[in-house]
């Protein structure tokens, strides 16, 4: 795991630490499930991240940010009702 510095104000913080309390779970779990359902939730984004993380070098990683017309093969699908 990697140590994470976090700045939120402070209504925020108090939100979230009285959630941590009722549900028994630390600050950093919440903020884990929080990041890792964001990830999922933004499937295009998910996936041209994925596809950076596995790049050999950095022209492929520019030509993969450069691509505005990535679709992914869920959108694809629901768009030709496949």
């Amino acid at each position: 795991m990697h140590r994470l510095n976090l700045t939120i104000d402070e209504a925020l913080y108090e939100q979230v630490r009285v959630f941590s309390f009722i549900e028994k779970k630390s600050i950093s779990q919440i903020i884990r499930e929080s990041l890792n359902e964001y990830i999922e939730k933004n499937t295009k984004t998910k996936h041209q991240a994925n596809l950076i993380l596995e790049a050999d070098d950095e022209k492929e990683i520019l030509s993969i940010l450069a691509n505005d017309e990535f679709t992914s093969n869920n959108d694809f699908k629901s768009k030709f009702n496949l």
